[in-house]
């Protein structure tokens, strides 16, 4: 059985689509989320874990690296998105939000990327966003643009050792049937997945607009 793909942040938009994309190329799926829903997905390994939570985060990670191994691919997709000006949240809600869609990354990197890096291989995506900031999302901008850095820290320190890391930078709403449809979107995890060591990408971004 080929390693498998974890989901970190599985919901019914991208999280689903994803998990759904791989599981069609024959990996095992886990999905990580706060409900612990499997999403009516056939055949998928599910694991209750608040992604900034780090114990419960990296229990669940060592869960379904029992059952699956280590992953081939990991999938960082949760997110706090709210609406928030500058000065109207609070320092928890802030700090809140950069827990998960942070800190969270990190946890969760630094929990499974050593094990890639000694087996020379692997992939942790990232979803990202908010590729312009935006003053009515301040906490997500903030977030986003830690996600950026964090893909370059990762990618300096595990690059090397054949980890594969990257974003996927969402630009719009995730609806079905628009230029933002999460299975569309889907097909950008399975190409920096399978792309060559040579022709790696830190970065994709959807805009909802064809080339």
């Amino acid at each position: 059985m080929m390693p498998g793909a974890v989901i970190i942040g599985a919901g019914p938009g991208i999280g689903r689509s994803v998990a759904r994309r791989f599981a069609k190329e024959g990996l095992p799926v886990a999905l990580v989320s706060r409900t612990g829903k499997t999403l009516g997905l056939e055949g998928v390994l599910a694991y209750t874990a608040d992604s900034g939570d780090e114990t419960q985060l990296r229990a669940a990670l060592d869960a379904a690296g029992a059952e699956l191994g280590t992953p081939d691919v990991v999938v960082y997709n949760a997110a706090i998105i709210r609406p928030d000006t500058p000065g109207e949240a609070t320092v928890r809600a802030h700090l809140e939000a950069w827990a998960v869609n942070v800190v969270g990354a990190l946890v969760a990197t630094a929990h499974v990327a050593p094990a890639m890096a000694r087996r020379g291989s692997g992939t942790f995506i990232i979803t990202g966003g908010m590729p312009e900031p935006k003053a009515r999302y301040v906490s997500l901008s903030l977030g986003k643009a830690g996600v950026r850095t964090l893909v370059a820290l990762l990618d300096e320190e595990y690059g090397p050792s054949g980890v594969h890391v990257a974003s996927v930078t969402v630009a719009g709403p995730v609806a079905p049937g628009t230029d933002f449809d999460p299975d569309e979107i889907a097909e950008h995890y399975w190409r920096l997945h399978t792309q060559p060591r040579d022709e790696w990408e830190l970065e994709i971004l959807h805009s909802g607009v064809s080339a």
